[in-house]
């Protein structure tokens, strides 16, 4: 069964494992095994502090995966989630595909104009993200289902 790793900032989210739980069925509806990062133990006792234990499950699990799907909406601000961001490296690193999506696939500077409001220039290359993560990641317009469906269809996943 293929395994896909679920990157994004869900995770924060009050309701959380309950979205996590959503993820994995809509996984399990196309034959897969979805990997999400709050299913992983990390006990509080011990002596590596708690943030050590969750980025190790986190590494160990893209790791374990197939694929990696991850969220790349905006996330606390105008970008992504650094974290999943973090995730996303690691997974190009490790040669894992990786899916994203994105719900306003728009260039960026559409979204964010010419420059920020810091007066830095926003990179004009009609991506939809930093150049970084669209040249990485197969950038699917929509939300998590959308992506899995895409995902299986390009990758001949089908059953």
């Amino acid at each position: 069964m293929i395994k896909i790793y679920i990157a994004g900032p869900s995770v924060f989210a009050k309701n959380a494992k309950e979205i996590g739980e959503e993820y994995k069925a809509i996984c399990k509806e196309y034959y897969c095994k979805g990997l999400y990062p709050l299913d992983s133990e990390c006990e509080a006792a011990g002596i590596l502090p708690m943030s050590k234990k969750i980025y190790l499950a986190n590494t160990q699990d893209i790791e374990r995966a197939d694929y990696v799907v991850a969220d790349l909406n905006p996330f606390r601000g105008q970008c992504m989630d650094d974290g999943t961001a973090f995730e996303i490296g690691y997974a190009v690193h490790a040669k894992k595909p990786v899916y994203g999506y994105i719900s306003d696939a728009r260039p960026l500077n559409d979204k964010i104009g010419t420059e920020d409001e810091n007066g830095f220039n926003v990179e004009n290359f009609g991506l939809p993200i930093n150049l970084m993560i669209a040249e990485s990641t197969h950038i699917v317009e929509g939300d998590f289902e959308d992506c899995i469906r895409t995902m299986i269809r390009l990758e001949g996943l089908e059953h």
